[in-house]
Parts: C-alpha cells; structure tokens; sequence
C-alpha cells in the first residue's frame, strides 16, 4: 500500500490514526476513554460500548476506566506481586527471586545460576531467558530489556493498574518441567473470587506455534477459540488440577475480573503472574457467543464519584 493509500485509508478509518498515535510521544495527549474506544474499534471492528457494557472485552475496558484500586498495581507489579501472593496463598507457591535491578547497567550475571530467566516488571513479553550461562549473550539481553524499561506499558492499553509500576528488571530461576521439557501456562480466568475457565497454552518455549485450549472447572474441553487455535492433541489434566483452582479463587477473591497464571514443575505449582486485561481486552473470541458468557460473569461496580 502506497503513503498516500494509507493516508487516505487514516482518513477514512480516523480511530487508526489513533491507534498508530498511541504508540507514539503523542499518545499521551490522548484522553483514555476516547483512545480505547478508537483502540478498540481498530482491533475489534466494534464499537466500544461503555454505557451498557455486555461483551467481556466491552467490560474489560470498563473496568480499565473506572475501577481504580492501589492493591492493583501491586498485584501486577511482578516484582511487589511476590509479596501479596505469598501472604495471601504461602510463600512455597513465589517463583524465587535471584536479584532486582533498577538500570540493565545494573545486572550482576556473575551472582546468577547457569541457568535464570531476565523479566521486567511492569509489562508483558519483556522476558530474556538464559539456558547457559557459557553462551549468553548479556550485551544483546540488556539491549531487549533496556527497550521494555523504557516503555511506559500503561499507554499501550491504558491498563490503570500498570500506570505507577516502578519499573524494574529482576532475575528468577529458570523453570521446565523435567517430565516432557514443556512450560505450560495454565491460566485461570476468575470473577469474584471464583475460577470459571482455564486456559492452557503450550508451544511457546518449543518453538512451534503457540496452541491454547479452554476447560471448564471440570476439566471438560470447550469449543471456542481465543487468540490461538486448539491443540492437535489435547493437554492433559494438570497433577495439582483442585490445588490451582483453590488458590486462583483465593488470590481473585474481590475482584471483579482476574486472569490468574500457574506453571506445574515436577509436581509442584508456582504463580506465574496476575492479570486482570487478558490481552488488553482486544480478543477475538469465536464463537462470538463466548465473549458474551465471560461478558456475563464480571459483575460490575457502582462508580465511586
């Protein structure tokens, strides 16, 4: 497509101009409720509607705009996260910290394992893994991880609990299930203190493409899709299937909507992290009927004015 063809497709579509603009210095002039109704209509083709929200993308956005509160940011913060955790569910269930790190210039490789993981804080795929330790290429790491601190993740999806993050780097002990060599993600989409599906993925430290599956609190499969095919071969029943359950329905308890994240390693469960805008609330779920049946679940707050 030529410049002037784009130009004229911004002008036609005028929520694309700001779309390309929030991921520019501009994006901070943009109010909030008018860049994710833009935003929104971009990655969905919908209109976003705020005033009688039905759709579960449509309340994830909601919720971004007028369900304020300062635990959030903790609860997302992936270093302060380890705290709230460990006080609500037992420490045994923390990924351990290897170090923190405010600046890359910072990282003391000298001091970590042969093998650890390198994640930032306050955003998502901000993660450099090291398998070893021998090989590892720290200047091209700090490179990645300088990028992902200095972007302000808040703007990218006005997701509020991310806005006063203290961005950090921080190391943590590298983790693979010596069973088959895969690091599932079992995510828990919870609402009120209640886990109502789980989300497996899998593929992703392979190098094949990702596959995820929905199950309900059964384990039975449910046809529908969101963000990547199923599975050809479907994942088994993860060992500690009840225990995760429990402590997604502890650590959720209050709030509205939460997407709690486990990784099961030899036998044991550990909480990769806490979520409350699945993929910023853009998802593309089919059927269409499914964003409605997780729509239905949040129960909204009356607005505090």
């Amino acid at each position: 497509m030529s410049i002037l063809s784009k130009a004229l497709n911004m002008i036609k579509y005028p929520e694309r101009i700001i779309f390309h603009l929030n991921l520019t210095p501009f994006q901070k002039l943009i109010p909030n409720k008018f860049c994710l109704k833009c935003v929104y209509k971009t990655r969905t083709g919908r209109k976003l509607n705020l005033k009688n929200p039905v759709l579960f993308n449509e309340k994830l956005q909601w919720l971004k705009l007028y369900n304020h509160q300062d635990i959030y940011t903790t609860m997302v913060d992936k270093y302060e996260a380890k705290k709230f955790i460990g006080d609500r569910i037992g420490y045994e269930y923390v990924i351990e910290n290897l170090g923190v790190w405010d600046s890359v210039d910072d990282i003391d490789v000298s001091a970590l394992p042969d093998q650890f993981v390198l994640k930032s804080n306050h955003d998502s795929k901000g993660i450099y893994i090291c398998t070893d330790k021998n090989t590892f290429d720290l200047k091209k790491a700090k490179a990645f991880l300088k990028k992902h601190l200095d972007f302000d993740y808040f703007y990218a999806g006005r997701e509020w609990p991310y806005k006063n993050v203290k961005r950090r780097i921080i190391a943590e002990r590298y983790m693979k299930d010596l069973a088959d060599g895969e690091l599932r993600d079992y995510k828990f989409f919870c609402f009120d203190g209640e886990p109502k599906a789980l989300y497996i993925t899998q593929g992703r430290d392979s190098g094949n493409e990702t596959v995820a599956d929905f199950f309900d609190m059964e384990f039975n499969h449910l046809d529908m899709k969101i963000d990547h095919e199923t599975a050809p071969i479907m994942p088994h029943k993860p060992v500690n299937f009840e225990l995760m359950k429990g402590l997604a329905a502890k650590l959720s308890e209050g709030v509205p909507h939460l997407r709690v994240d486990f990784y099961e390693v030899d036998g044991k469960v550990y909480v990769g992290e806490l979520t409350f805008f699945h993929c910023g609330g853009f998802s593309n779920f089919r059927p269409e009927s499914a964003g409605k049946m997780f729509g239905d679940w949040i129960k909204l707050p009356e607005i505090k004015k």
